[in-house]
């Protein structure tokens, strides 16, 4: 049986694992803009998991922290969500996605600051 050779770590299928499953338990009870910002944190966390993958300890360490924000979240009591838990992590996400000069990741492009087009600072472009 021929195998696929695989490049990324492996730690990197599990935090994927667990965003996809997290938002699959939020779609049932989640509608709306609730359920669009769970959704764009899931499309930047995978992202994040997977630009990642070979980066230093500190940089993976990063973002399995804001997974397991994201995953680990506490939930209100009864049938609904609590909002806020979700925009706390938005917050997170972002912070992490800012600290590894990945802007373009952010969970929702704040139309108030400038976008960084070419000017980035050198952090950033080391990065990359």
């Amino acid at each position: 049986m021929a195998g696929e050779q695989r490049t990324v770590e492996p730690g990197t299928d599990v935090l994927i694992r667990k965003v996809d499953g997290h938002l699959a338990a939020l779609r049932a009870g989640l509608h709306g803009p609730e359920l669009e910002l769970a959704e764009r944190l899931a499309r930047c966390l995978r992202e994040l998991v997977l630009c990642t993958a070979q980066a230093s300890a500190a940089d993976r360490g990063q973002v399995r922290v804001a997974v397991h924000y994201f995953v680990l979240r506490r939930e209100s009591r009864g049938r609904l969500l609590s909002v806020r838990s979700l925009t706390a992590a938005e917050r997170v996400v972002d912070r992490v996605a800012r600290q590894l000069g990945r802007t373009d990741l952010l969970a929702e492009l704040r139309r108030d600051r400038p976008t960084p087009d070419d000017a980035q600072t050198l952090d950033n472009a080391l990065l990359r």
